[in-house]
């Protein structure tokens, strides 16, 4: 395990932008709130920040049902093996998404078949202050729930309690191929991941807390997206094999303190205006792990 000051980190925004007509969820993203919302910018190396050898983007959109959730991703040779549910994707070429609340964190993966991977965090220290232990869904005693220390930095927070159990309800998503899975006979495009992941299942992310869901405009949330390889780019690049909106500066996903501020605009994506200076609800003054 590694620590540094997460202090130092630039941490990324990105804004959601709300709309009228929802999307189809079928992995492609060619509606016209997806051509007109603006994605947000290329993903850099989840340790260093420097530049990723291939493309990949993010966007958002919401409603008063969902989240939607939107990744572009360039790859030349796409790739996967696993198609069990919950087996380990990050084992694979994958794409990831973590939603922070103050005490507790979701964490999403897919991989190009679309195969899905699925974990709640609860930080140890919050399992009997916020509640999670009068809980039946979160009894800590079923095989699938461990103590999980990260998986590179030394949190100051110490240990979480991870509920590999624990499955978003009413999650939809979809991944389109821009070209041949699995063939590396030819070049492909890349890939398309669309997710919609409705407000309810997301109270146990904030639980005990005035978080609105929906959300406010103007609320600011905390979430992180990446994508990890099982390949790294040849040298001179500096390719940890990892690549995310904001850089972490350690090879661990599991930081809310270095996830890309999202902010909700009540804005359609083709109006793309600056959401209120005044949040409705809780804005970045509010967020402290």
């Amino acid at each position: 395990m590694t620590s540094f000051p997460i202090e130092e980190v630039a941490i990324r925004d990105l804004t959601a932008y709300r709309v009228q007509q929802p999307p189809t969820i079928d992995g492609r993203l060619d509606e016209r709130a997806w051509q007109e919302v603006e994605r947000s910018s290329r993903f850099v190396d989840l340790v260093d920040g420097s530049r990723a050898i291939h493309d990949t983007r993010v966007a958002l959109l919401w409603d008063d049902e969902y989240l939607y959730v939107g990744y572009w991703v360039q790859e030349p040779f796409v790739e996967a093996s696993l198609t069990e549910r919950d087996a380990p994707i990050y084992e694979d070429n994958d794409v990831e998404l973590f939603i922070a609340g103050p005490d507790a964190y979701y964490e999403f993966e897919v991989n190009a078949f679309g195969t899905i991977y699925e974990v709640f965090f609860v930080w140890e220290d919050a399992y009997e202050k916020a509640g999670f232990s009068e809980d039946d869904t979160f009894d800590r005693s079923p095989e699938l729930v461990e103590s999980f220390a990260g998986v590179g930095y030394d949190h100051p927070r110490g240990d979480r309690l991870g509920f590999w159990n624990w499955d978003f309800p009413g999650l939809e998503w979809d991944v389109w191929i821009d070209g041949t899975v699995n063939d590396n006979s030819d070049h492909d495009r890349g890939w398309q991941v669309e997710l919609a992941l409705p407000w309810e299942g997301m109270a146990p992310i904030f639980r005990r807390t005035d978080r609105a869901l929906p959300p406010h405009p103007g609320d600011v949330w905390r979430m992180d997206f990446s994508r990890f390889n099982q390949y790294e780019a040849a040298p001179p690049a500096t390719d940890s094999g990892g690549w995310a909106l904001s850089y972490h500066g350690a090879w661990d996903s599991h930081i809310p303190e270095v996830f890309p501020y999202v902010t909700f605009s009540a804005e359609s994506p083709n109006e793309g205006a600056d959401p209120p200076d005044e949040p409705d609800g809780f804005g970045r003054e509010h967020w402290k792990f």
